[in-house]
C-alpha cells in the first residue's frame, strides 16, 4: 500500500472541517488535519487576489486519490479548488498500516 497526503485549501475552517469530516466518514481518508490560518496570494482570472484560507491535509491511500479528489471537487465551494496529493515515501509501518485499515470499506457481515 502506498500512502499519500492530500493537500486542500478552503475558504474557512468550517469548510475545511466539513470536507475533512466527509472524507473520513466515507473512508476516503483515515484522518484530516486542519490548519486554521493561512494567507494566500494568487492570480485568478487575470487579477492578483489575496485571501485568508484554511489548509486541510488528509492521509489516504494512493489508490483512493482519484475518488478523494473527485469528492473534494463535489463538496468544495471554489470553482477550481486546490487539491493535490503528495507521496509519503517512508514512515512508521504501524502508522501506514493504520491509514490502510481506516480507509478500507467495512462490511456488516464479518467473514
Amino acid at each position: 500500500m502506498t500512502a499519500v497526503f492530500a493537500y486542500v485549501t478552503a475558504p474557512s475552517v468550517e469548510e475545511a472541517d466539513r470536507i475533512g469530516a466527509a472524507l473520513v466518514e466515507e473512508r476516503l481518508a483515515a484522518c484530516a488535519n486542519i490548519f486554521p490560518a493561512m494567507r494566500s496570494v494568487y492570480r485568478w482570472k487575470g487579477a492578483i487576489e489575496k485571501a485568508d484560507e484554511a489548509v486541510l491535509v488528509a492521509k489516504t491511500r494512493q489508490s483512493l486519490a482519484p475518488a478523494l479528489i473527485a469528492r473534494v471537487k463535489e463538496l468544495h465551494p471554489y470553482e477550481v479548488p486546490c487539491v493535490v496529493t503528495l507521496p509519503i515515501t517512508d514512515g512508521l509501518p504501524d502508522f501506514l498500516r493504520w491509514i490502510e485499515d481506516e480507509t478500507t470499506p467495512q462490511t456488516d457481515n464479518p467473514a
